[in-house]
């Protein structure tokens, strides 16, 4: 071989290592008018990089020149080496039949060394269709050999994917320790591209042994590596989408499947890769509630993947285009032999969705009444609740839980619920970011419902209050994981703010915002991402809610939370030693109801309106109707305490009549109320108050306010920058912030209270050691919550109530900021009497002159906690 083939041939491996110049010198070696060996190997490396990268079309072409170029050259193992790349290309192209036989072609020219290298590109391409005992074999055939000939760069290739294989079959164990064999040698060589695939592959370790956070991180990570080589990877999209649904964010995985799709259809890529990134999307519809594009997408990837002959990808979008079916509503016989022999085909090959195909046939049954073949179904997928990730044991718990209901065994039930959302606990804190905990949660609310349905029938009011408490609020029961003092998230946060000021400023003076919105929400997406790598730290699944605790402790006070139960309310009321049910309105009524009060507020805010005063009144009336019920008359004459659900969150509790003059607060759930009452204040007794820019009124309140406290510390002006007033709120006793606020009904912990220098988000306060034991925030939506997951609220009120916050005042509407000023101050003036929040609140809003504004404005501030 010359020196100048020698030279050619260092490109197959750089292809891999730094596939841009790889391309550029294969391109410069065809214009030099090559000998057919160089050519054979230029036109093998355009044709790798267009298959990875570029335009399969022209990557086929490219190849089959190869090929031919390879034969003039009279070259067996040249041939044989580039019939395994064609063959790898041809599958991609969904040409399997072709595929499979360039690869026979290949296997039967190649020998010794190159054989092998050969075998493991087969292997892969098994891998692709799903046939992996087929891909476990070939593999199993390459890496002696690849070994013995000190091929380091291929035997680590050949380790990575049979670790992949060994994940396709769940055997994590294996594929831990092949990925670790790898990765090992891909740090002595310099295949960069190689080594961003380890990174990626390890972050598919993490998400199948249930480790989300590291599995985006580790994903995020080979994607940089990947965008620093100038190279996509549609399969790190598909990978990514997977964890970001078990992650519970399953729009945002719906919106990269899509959105790669897109990128890959405009570069005529791989016709298999299309096909996973359906089904991904798919999947993710279907997670997002959006069952009619669920079943769009999966029918387009049953379709690929049986053109392509890919039967094990072809039986999974079988599945979800089930599932999705009956998210519509379909039951049939026929459906439960189709998810059946789904089922029976999943567990041939060993797939780890067998059990949630089981599950599903099992589910229909009971829908027709079928309870033979619903126990035969439901005990299979039972089976899976002794091993296996999380999710996979919980799908194990719920068939359980089934087969129990159908038995008419209510302990059978109740104990089949705790055990799986035990598991959902341990999974649940593994998560550090407090939105992925609350996502987390969707997991578990068929077993919670089923629960309490059984409570319900059979347990009593006290354990059906057990129940309603498992579920809801749960991510308030820990802190979030404090985020690290990683200077990358710091920078980001700072930038962000800059960047959200220059965006404000130019919405008021009418100037383009375009592009610093574009880069704002790159930056939000940057944040949010670096919270998500966050790992949790605290073992079990938190405190577990005591309802004799809970009498103890209430005194003379009421406490009524609402749990709904196949979309009515029920009344759990807690007081004198007992707790009492009593029976509500439909959810949606009240739902729509108060959509109808907040809208009244919000005209209300502003004056002119007064004729809505009466309008808004009544609509109270019917909540008190819809929510309170026969409850409303054994309220007694303490303070009351309303739990709602977070489909509630937004009613104004204290326009109801029965509550409108008493002590009232607000918790997301009886065990948070529980625990902020126990909350001890910070021996210190600072107190600290915050203006923010651009008030109607200035803050006016603020000066006054600060001369009832003598050790007040005012921050106003350039003085209210987020970095200060997050270190004087830091442990403080007593915080008032007059600022705007914003609620992000998009992103709700990027719901904010506008500084001097930008916005301060909820994970501005996720950062602090320990949250204000007091916090008024007297702004506009600081008491709007999002609600996600099972039950659970994302918003600025409850960022605080983990962290040491035991009670906060805040508003639930947009409110006219002349009126807040006197409110603010007979609040504060009941405070400084020694009164709760709760206490000087309803004080407050007596005080307020009569007028609908005033009026308005005093119903739109509620107490949360127990402070």
């Amino acid at each position: 071989m010359t020196a100048r083939s020698e030279s050619v041939t260092e490109l197959l491996p750089m292809v891999f290592a730094a596939p841009g110049e790889a391309l550029a010198r294969a391109e410069r070696v065809l214009q030099s008018d090559p000998p057919p060996l160089d050519a054979s190997i230029a036109h093998q490396v355009i044709g790798i990089w267009q298959r990875d990268f570029g335009d399969l079309g022209v990557a086929l072409d490219h190849l089959r020149r190869a090929r031919d170029c390879a034969a003039r050259a009279d070259s067996p193992e040249r041939e044989a080496d580039v019939l395994a790349t064609l063959g790898v290309a041809l599958v991609h192209a969904g040409r399997t039949r072709q595929g499979l036989a360039a690869f026979e072609r290949g296997v039967a020219l190649g020998s010794g060394h190159n054989r092998a290298q050969v075998l493991y590109r087969r292997a892969y391409v098994w891998w692709v269709l799903g046939r992996h005992r087929e891909a476990l074999e070939d593999v199993r055939r390459a890496i002696p050999v690849l070994r013995q000939a000190d091929d380091v760069i291929w035997t680590a290739r050949a380790l990575t994917l049979r670790a992949t294989v060994h994940l396709a079959l769940g055997a994590v164990d294996r594929a831990d320790a092949d990925f670790t064999a790898a990765e090992r040698l891909w740090e002595t060589t310099g295949q960069e591209h190689d080594k961003a695939d380890a990174v990626e592959s390890r972050g598919l370790a993490a998400f199948r042994s249930g480790d989300i956070p590291a599995a985006l991180r580790l994903l995020a990570e080979a994607e940089e590596r990947y965008a620093e080589l100038g190279t996509p990877t549609f399969m790190l999209y598909i990978r990514r989408c997977e964890v970001l649904m078990a992650a519970g964010l399953a729009p945002e995985a719906l919106a990269e499947a899509d959105a790669a799709i897109a990128a890959l259809d405009r570069l005529g890529g791989q016709s298999t890769r299309k096909a996973e990134l359906l089904l991904a999307a798919a999947r993710a519809a279907r997670s997002a509630g959006d069952a009619q594009t669920a079943i769009a997408r999966a029918a387009v990837a049953v379709r690929l993947f049986a053109g392509q002959r890919r039967t094990w990808w072809e039986t999974h979008a079988r599945l979800v285009l089930i599932e999705a079916r009956v998210a519509c509503g379909a039951a049939s016989g026929r459906l439960v032999q189709d998810t059946a022999a789904v089922a029976e085909k999943l567990a041939s090959f060993g797939a780890p969705a067998a059990p949630e195909a089981s599950l599903l046939a099992g589910r229909i049954a009971l829908a027709l009444g079928w309870t033979a073949d619903a126990e035969r179904h439901l005990a299979v997928a039972a089976r899976s609740r002794h091993g296996g990730p999380p999710l996979a044991r919980m799908t194990g718990w719920a068939a359980q839980a089934l087969r129990a209901r159908a038995a008419g065994s209510r302990r059978g039930v109740l104990e089949a619920c705790r055990r799986g959302l035990d598991v959902l606990d341990d999974h649940r804190m593994t998560l550090g970011a407090s939105e992925l905990r609350a996502r987390a949660t969707a997991q578990g609310a068929e077993l919670a419902a089923l629960a309490q349905q059984a409570s319900l029938a059979h347990g009593g009011p006290r354990r059906l209050l057990e129940w309603s408490e498992r579920w809801r609020a749960t991510v308030l029961s820990t802190p979030p994981t404090r985020p690290p003092a990683d200077p990358a998230l710091l920078t980001s946060l700072t930038a962000f703010r800059e960047i959200a000021s220059r965006a404000e400023d130019a919405r008021r003076q009418g100037r383009p915002v375009l592009a610093l919105e574009r880069e704002q929400r790159r930056l939000e997406r940057e944040i949010r991402s670096r919270t998500h790598h966050i790992r949790g730290s605290a073992p079990g699944g938190g405190d577990r809610f005591d309802p004799g605790r809970l009498l103890d402790r209430l005194g003379d006070a009421r406490l009524a939370e609402l749990a709904v139960l196949e979309g009515r309310v029920h009344i759990l009321l807690c007081g004198q030693g007992r707790v009492r049910r009593f029976e509500g309105g439909l959810l949606a009524e009240a739902v729509a109801e108060a959509e109808h009060v907040q809208a009244g507020l919000r005209r209300l805010a502003h004056p002119g309106a007064e004729g809505r005063l009466a309008v808004v009144e009544a609509a109270g009336r019917r909540l008190e109707e819809l929510l309170l019920g026969a409850a409303a008359d054994h309220l007694g004459s303490g303070p009351v305490v309303i739990v709602p659900p977070g489909a509630l969150h937004r009613v104004p509790w204290a326009l109801l009549p029965s509550l409108r003059e008493r002590v009232l607060s607000v918790s997301p759930s009886a065990g948070s109320w529980l625990r902020a009452r126990e909350t001890e204040p910070p021996p210190d007794g600072r107190h600290v108050l915050v203006r923010g820019p651009g008030l109607a009124t200035g803050g006016a309140e603020v000066p006054e306010v600060a001369g009832r406290y003598a050790t007040a510390r005012v921050l106003e002006y350039d003085d209210a920058q987020v970095p200060r007033v997050l270190d004087e709120l830091d442990g403080a006793a007593l915080a008032h912030i007059a600022a705007h606020g914003t609620f992000r009904a998009d992103s709700p912990l990027f719901s904010s209270l506008r500084m001097a220098d930008g916005p301060l988000i909820v994970h501005d306060f996720e950062r602090l050691a320990r949250s204000p034991y007091r916090i008024i925030l007297s702004s506009c939506d600081t008491a709007r919550l999002a609600s996600v997951g099972a039950d659970e609220l994302l918003g600025l009120v409850t960022a605080l109530l983990p962290l040491g916050t035991a009670g906060v005042v805040a508003s639930s509407a947009p409110v006219n900021d002349a009126a807040v000023v006197p409110l603010m101050l007979a609040l504060h003036k009941g405070l400084g009497a020694g009164l709760s929040l709760a206490e000087a609140l309803r004080d407050a809003r007596a005080a307020l002159p009569g007028d609908a504004v005033h009026q308005a404005t005093g119903w739109a501030f509620a107490a949360f906690g127990a402070a």
